[in-house]
């Protein structure tokens, strides 16, 4: 049966709308393969400890030469590393706070991008696994709009995900998602919400599609 690893960083836990759609996919993914397995991370409510100097020397060192110390402070990583190449499909809620990604993702991404492992190499271990980004974000980044250019979550995660671990990408963006709460933006409710329903539908027929062709797959 096949795997699907969700990690969500949103702080908010009822209000996000970057939870709101990795919900959708993951219950279009449950709805066509429910035999399935979802490992879910939940890094706000979870925080993945920052990468400390025992954490990142073990990383250089091998196993059976590493130190109590390291041994302790690995074992998370591995853990880490260890869904993350187990994974048949991931999901990802990357909201952008202060123009980047949540420091709890990143410091996901810290303990998972491994040289000589899942990066550094010529197959790094998790290479090709699908992953589904949901990048919200409260006013908008296009092209022609005042923001735009200020978006360092989508082109560091494409770096990180992509060219680094060799996963294979795919965002979804759902934008203006500020647009009821701060009364400047009340003229782009409308608009709001059609990212917003976008942002669903784009998400229930990827959760649908990965979904079924793993299901496909594992039968």
């Amino acid at each position: 049966m096949a795997t699907l690893l969700h990690i969500d960083s949103a702080l908010a836990r009822e209000n996000s709308v970057s939870r709101a759609v990795t919900a959708s996919f993951r219950e279009a993914w449950e709805a066509v393969h429910p035999d399935g397995t979802v490992i879910h991370r939940d890094l706000a409510a979870e925080p993945v400890p920052h990468i400390d100097a025992d954490v990142y020397g073990a990383g250089f060192v091998p196993a059976e030469e590493r130190t109590a110390e390291q041994q302790s402070a690995a074992a998370l990583r591995d853990q880490l590393i260890r869904e993350l190449e187990e994974a048949d499909a991931i999901l990802i809620g990357a909201p952008l706070y202060n123009y980047a990604i949540p420091s709890t993702l990143k410091a996901w991404l810290d303990h998972v991008i491994l040289p000589g492992r899942t990066s550094g190499t010529e197959n790094p271990s998790a290479a090709g696994t699908p992953v589904t980004v949901v990048s919200s974000r409260g006013g908008s980044y296009a092209a022609g709009t005042p923001q735009e250019g200020n978006d360092f979550a989508v082109p560091y995660l494409t770096h990180a995900l992509g060219t680094v671990l060799g996963l294979k990408p795919e965002f979804i963006v759902p934008e203006l998602t500020l647009a009821r709460v701060v009364p400047a933006m009340s003229g782009l409710i409308e608009a709001a919400d059609a990212s917003a329903a976008s942002a669903h539908e784009a998400a229930s027929h990827l959760g649908r599609e990965l979904g079924g062709k793993l299901a496909g797959a594992a039968a």
